[in-house]
Formats: C-alpha cells, structure tokens, sequence
C-alpha cells in the first residue's frame, strides 16, 4: 500500500483470523493484537466481504441465516400484493427480492451440510407456494418443476460447473485457473479422453469445501459432450437441462 501512496484507514479495518473454534481462543490469547504502523486493529470472529458474512470457522451460519431471514421477509411483503399482482409480475417479483438472494455468492455454500442447505431449500420453497398459490401442505416438488426452479443444491452446481468452464476456457480470474489439473492418465486409457479433472485430496471437512475440490467433483459428473459446448450461453442452457433431469428424474 506504501508503494502505491495509499494508507490504510484503521478504524475501517478489521482482522478475522481463520481456524477451528480452539485454535481462535488459543491463539487470541498468545498473539500480541494486530496492529499496523503501531495502530492496533480490531480482531473479529465475523466480517462482512462484498456483502457476505464470512465467520472464524467458514460455517457461513452468520451469512445463511442472515440470507434466510432477509428471503422471508420480502417474502412477507410480496405475499401481501399477490391478490392485485399478475402471475408474471409476482414472478419478477419474486426473483428480484428472493430467488437473487438465494444465489448470490451461493458457490460458497460447496459443501455445506444438508441441514444448512435445507434453511435456503425452505425459503424457495415458501416464494414457490407464494408464485403459485400453493398450499403449505401440498408436496412441493411439482411446484418448483412447472415453475422450471433448479432446487438449492443444483443452483449451487450450476454456479459452480459455470466458474470452472469460464476458468477452463479463458473467460474467468487466472487464480481460479490454477486450481483445476486437467487429469492425465499414466497410461492411454478410454478415461484420457473424458476432459476430467483431478479431485485433490484433504484431511479435513473444510479441505473437502474447497473450491479446487467442489469443482473437480461436479465437472467430472457432467457428459463429455457438456464440457465441450463451443461457447458459455450454449453451455449454461445445456447445463440448466442437465441439472433440471437429473433433479427432477426420480419425480
């Protein structure tokens, strides 16, 4: 920042130090307080990045509740103008205050145990009722095919496959680039030709809701012929068939 004339404004910064619960007392406890230029810095165990709420852990409990609590209550709001709304007003409605939070930044959520991934399945599951006039009692599945609503889960591989083919193809940052190895077989193999990636391994849970790993995972899953779309707008409406099938194939 020196050698750019900047400086940083200390009552603006914030320290989040990364790790498991134990680890965070202990070191808080042994480490002298951040500081730069002799100011001290403000330690956290939660910090606002771009609009999301990353925590000490990487649970992301802090950024899914305040996600589902921010849904229902715009929830709430449409729910009262549905009597005077037209069924493609409530629809545009409902993406714009619901649907696109639900999305935003949803690749972090890779990983994630079910029981988080259910608090966000709710919420789509509420604005699907509120778009159809659904009632809570009736079996939600249907509802979310005929609107065409990828459920949660499958909205965050989707957001994924579409990072690691805009990485694999040029179109995304270089840094995520460098965490995908094309896998290459020791020997000629009919799997050399399956534009496969290596899926590294890790010790821990959190390791395993990398980016490097989710990727692998959910690229290696998908046809041949999806990875080799001769452009994104071609391989996201591909995808989205896909992942809607393979959703919904069991309904």
């Amino acid at each position: 920042m020196a050698g750019n004339w900047l400086r940083l404004n200390q009552k603006k910064t914030e320290v989040l130090l990364v790790g498991r619960d134990r680890v965070w007392e202990n070191l808080v406890g042994t480490l002298p307080p951040p500081s730069i230029d002799g100011g001290a810095l403000r330690l956290v165990k939660v910090a606002k990045s771009l609009g999301v709420f990353l925590d000490a852990s990487l649970t992301l409990e802090r950024q899914i509740s305040s996600v589902v609590s921010s849904g229902f209550f715009h929830l709430r709001n449409i729910c009262r103008l549905r009597p005077v709304l037209p069924h493609d007003s409530l629809s545009t409605l409902m993406y714009a205050f619901v649907s696109s939070r639900l999305d935003y930044c949803n690749a972090l959520y890779a990983g994630l145990p079910l029981k988080a991934i259910r608090r966000l399945q709710l919420v789509q599951n509420s604005a699907a009722r509120v778009v159809n006039n659904v009632s809570r009692f009736d079996h939600i599945t249907p509802t979310l095919r005929e609107l065409h609503w990828l459920p949660i889960r499958w909205r965050i591989t989707f957001k994924v496959l579409v990072l690691v083919f805009k990485a694999l193809n040029g179109f995304g940052p270089a840094y995520l680039r460098d965490f995908l190895t094309p896998y290459v077989p020791a020997r000629p193999l009919r799997s050399e030709s399956g534009n496969s990636l290596v899926v590294p391994r890790f010790r821990s849970k959190l390791g395993e809701r990398s980016f490097a790993n989710q990727a692998a995972i959910a690229w290696n899953a998908i046809p041949l012929g999806l990875k080799s779309s001769p452009s994104l707008s071609i391989f996201r409406s591909h995808l989205k068939t896909f992942l809607f099938e393979s959703a919904f194939s069991g309904v």
